[in-house]
């Protein structure tokens, strides 16, 4: 019937579609890659709980609107996202005390509220989304291992590279962050003229 064309995949088909591909339980997989599923996945749903063992996981390029249900993904270092319909940063407590990298390029995402949770992260590639102010931005200065920022595309790094002040400002209000936009920031040492 049409009415089961319009549907998504599950994350459960998408799984059992992998698991065959694979070769392997997605129980035991610390890599789970499930993205451009077709159809596309539209909820990351409760069967994402079963990948107890999991460290990267990617749903990029699906139609998902909504980070849940990553309470089972206890090991998750790496969550890849990008390329989706996602809105806001919430749903990540889950993963707190352990994800270290987060890829969510190519989204709608305007306000950063819920990434503040993150204080491992490491990597934040989020290119193309629509954070537009400094106040909305400054919640990155909340997470203390932030090492590499990818930011390009965002209204407020428009203004700002046209201006050329991007990564002067950046770099005064990230004072830990050692790349931005695929480049290291290079500092000028404490006493150097």
């Amino acid at each position: 019937s049409n009415q089961k064309m319009s549907k998504g995949t599950s994350i459960k088909e998408a799984l059992q579609k992998w698991s065959a591909k694979n070769e392997q339980a997605p129980a035991d997989a610390t890599i789970v890659k499930l993205y451009m599923q077709i159809p596309p996945i539209e909820k990351m749903d409760a069967a994402l709980t079963t990948l107890g063992n999991c460290e990267q996981l990617s749903l990029s390029s699906n139609m998902i609107e909504k980070i849940t249900n990553l309470n089972g993904l206890k090991k998750l270092k790496i969550l890849s996202l990008g390329r989706n319909y996602i809105k806001n940063l919430g749903g990540l407590e889950p993963v707190a005390d352990t994800l270290e990298q987060l890829w969510v390029s190519y989204n709608n995402i305007e306000k950063l509220k819920g990434i503040t949770v993150l204080k491992k992260l490491k990597v934040l590639y989020m290119a193309n989304n629509s954070v537009k102010d400094w106040g909305e931005f400054m919640k990155l200065a909340e997470l203390p291992c932030l090492e590499e920022l990818l930011f390009v595309g965002n209204p407020l790094e428009e203004r700002c590279s046209a201006e050329n002040t991007w990564r002067d400002e950046v770099t005064k209000r990230l004072p830990k962050l050692k790349k931005l936009d695929g480049v290291p920031i290079v500092r000028q040492e404490e006493g150097e003229d």
